[in-house]
């Protein structure tokens, strides 16, 4: 790897487990083959050591970002992941469900559906189960 490569990759791998955290990011690195690991290298310098680290946009607003474009793309595991990234960024629940009703807007309501539900279900597995609302019925 040339030096600006590997500084690249270094700014993008602590970029990279700052956000997403040690577990994940050592599960992918982990799980690497011959066939991926070229990817792996190739994420980590441009998407973490060149886009996330740029300077133009802080860490909070690319995390709304990306929560929105994944609904646009329906992205549903990779959602998922920034749902979980996102605390680490500085967003809270709040923010989340703001982020899945303006995507709604946009990407219509079959996504915002899918976007709470997925979200929802994240939520739950890392111990932030939204409190269900008691029935005045």
């Amino acid at each position: 790897m040339e030096e600006l490569d590997r500084k690249r990759y270094e700014e993008g791998m602590k970029m990279r487990r700052s956000v997403l955290g040690d577990a994940w990011v050592d599960k992918a690195t982990e799980s690497r083959t011959e066939f991926t690991e070229e990817w792996q290298s190739f994420i980590t310098r441009y998407a973490w050591g060149e886009v996330w680290t740029r300077p133009g946009i802080d860490r909070r607003t690319r995390s709304h970002m990306t929560l929105a474009l994944m609904i646009a793309l329906g992205r549903w595991e990779e959602f998922n992941l920034h749902v979980v990234a996102a605390f680490n960024n500085g967003l809270n629940e709040h923010d989340i469900k703001e982020i899945i009703l303006h995507a709604a807007c946009y990407c219509g309501v079959p996504a915002g559906n899918n976007a709470f539900a997925e979200a929802s279900a994240t939520l739950a597995k890392i111990g932030r189960t939204p409190k269900p609302i008691a029935s005045g019925l």
